[in-house]
């Protein structure tokens, strides 16, 4: 993958500040994957379907989501513990100027910033960069007490993606997705929960997953996370265009692919408890991943990411 180009100024770096924060978790978009090789908690998503003008069906994390723990079966929750107001004003620090994956994750938002700012454009709306925070450990959010068991995240409530950086060191090693296009996958797919959330759909998705047993809560969540699987391709087909497709080849296509299939719910489920529970599921199959991720990178439209009226995931 050739990223190269500006860096974003919407980084945040918290991993001077040490972590050792204790108690809940949080609930929004981000991946399914525990760090550590078997530590803490899974991050659970959930947020659902809504009416979308001209950029189709875009939804946002929902913080109060409580969804059953994909590794478990059903058998755990997330709860939500509002942090304090100050928690989305901690400082940041500069990235170090000789810190090379800083750079590159800095790269990919830089550019998710300028493809979605497009696409907002042509829709008379406006986009609202947010920012991506990185940590170790654990850093407070708007959102909760955020930690690395959970993988990536995205918070709707301060409008920040988090990020240890650990992670990717996982997909590597342990999902056996390496490369640097799987990373900027991850990347877009927590922007596709942030677009989702700009559109305000949020609340009313929160809403109707009070009123749903958790199977259909389940279901609801995992054709939101299916829609930023298949945002996150969106991104890359733009993003390449932009670069005169020069940013992208077959095998990094390859390696995010295999990154999708790595992180569906079947994989996780069968890796961590040798079974699968598929009214469990929370973000989608390995194949389901794979094939709206496939989606979004083959016709770059926004509107082509229509999950919740497909027939067949």
């Amino acid at each position: 993958m050739q990223m190269d180009g500006d860096q974003s100024n919407n980084i945040e770096d918290r991993r001077g500040d040490g972590g050792g924060f204790g108690g809940g978790g949080l609930g929004g978009g981000g991946f399914p994957v525990p760090m550590g090789g078997g530590g803490g908690g899974l991050f659970k998503g959930g947020f659902g379907l809504v009416a979308f003008v001209v950029i189709a069906m875009i939804m946002g994390a929902d913080p109060g989501a409580i969804l059953s723990d994909i590794a478990g079966g059903g058998g755990g929750t997330s709860s939500y513990a509002p942090a304090p107001s100050s928690a989305s004003r901690t400082p940041g620090t500069p990235a170090p100027a000789g810190d090379a994956e800083t750079q590159f994750v800095s790269r990919v938002l830089k550019s998710t910033e300028d493809v979605w700012q497009d696409i907002f454009r042509d829709m008379g709306r406006q986009y609202r960069d947010p920012k991506l925070v990185l940590f170790r450990g654990a850093t407070r959010t708007e959102c909760g007490v955020g930690q690395s068991a959970m993988g990536p995240f995205y918070c709707p409530a301060d409008q920040r993606v988090y990020l240890d950086l650990g992670f990717f060191d996982e997909l590597a090693r342990r999902f056996r997705a390496p490369g640097q296009f799987p990373q900027a996958y991850v990347i877009a797919h927590e922007i596709g929960h942030h677009v989702q959330n700009l559109l305000g759909i949020s609340g009313k998705v929160q809403q109707m997953q009070r009123s749903m047993s958790k199977r259909d809560a389940n279901a609801l969540s995992v054709r939101t996370e299916l829609q930023a699987d298949c945002f996150a391709g969106v991104w890359a087909n733009r993003a390449d265009r932009q670069r005169g497709g020069r940013m992208i080849d077959d095998k990094d296509v390859d390696q995010a692919l295999a990154a999708a299939s790595a992180i569906g719910d079947d994989a996780l489920q069968k890796q961590s408890q040798g079974r699968i529970v598929p009214d469990s599921f929370t973000h989608g199959t390995s194949a389901q991943r794979a094939r709206w991720f496939r989606k979004g990178l083959a016709t770059g439209d926004p509107r082509q990411c229509d999950t919740f009226r497909a027939q067949q995931l």
